[in-house]
């Protein structure tokens, strides 16, 4: 069963799956990053007229029919209203910037995964590029996963030192299921590039 697994058709053919896949993930993210700058990133609003959750930058009122095609993040994200009961560019601006520092740095590494698997598809298994990739993707797994929600933090800070109406943010922290399959990409990242060496060993001497 193993071996009927374990081949380098199937392996090519599920890299070549795989690298569509990491494509479509890139794109989805690409597309929810321009929604939040566009002002369609959900967060809850307090205002003096009451509490609205799942509101957004861009809607002329808060009724549910007006927030069509949005994005939203896994943190808990809190905006209360500035004195006009509105919501400053400068509060819409830092909630982009929170959305981007989480965003970017997985576009990267699923660009970094994609390379690998591009690498596999075409039989460079052994490739040098493919230990760095796998490297490049497992430390920006481990940044998400650490600093991220430190740059999260700042920027709440920063931003609520320049405009009235104000974020405040609740990390989800899951540590160390975000940061287990970074530091497994390292390992990974290690035994390919030990492998690696050990067939330049081997190929030196034959």
């Amino acid at each position: 069963m193993v071996q009927r697994w374990m081949n380098e058709s199937f392996a090519r053919a599920a890299a070549r799956v795989l690298k569509g896949v990491c494509w479509l993930v890139m794109g989805f993210y690409v597309l929810c990053l321009v929604l939040s700058i566009l002002g369609r990133q959900t967060f809850v609003l307090h205002t003096s007229t009451g509490t609205y959750d799942r509101a957004i930058y861009a809607e002329e009122n808060h009724e549910p029919a007006s927030r069509g095609l949005t994005v939203g993040s896994s943190d808990n994200v809190y905006v209360r209203a500035n004195d006009e009961d509105g919501i400053d560019w400068v509060t819409q601006m830092g909630l982009s910037l929170m959305y981007a520092v989480h965003v970017l740095p997985l576009i990267a590494a699923y660009w970094l995964l994609s390379r690998v698997l591009a690498n596999v598809q075409a039989g460079r298994i052994f490739a040098p590029p493919n230990d760095v990739y796998l490297l490049g993707y497992g430390a920006l797994q481990c940044a998400v996963a650490v600093l991220v929600p430190v740059l999260k933090m700042l920027i709440c800070q920063v931003c609520n030192l320049f405009s009235k109406s104000q974020i405040s943010i609740g990390i989800s922290m899951n540590l160390m299921g975000a940061l287990f399959p970074g530091v497994a990409f390292l390992v990974a990242a290690y035994i390919l590039h030990y492998g690696m060496e050990l067939q330049d060993e081997v190929d030196h001497t034959l």
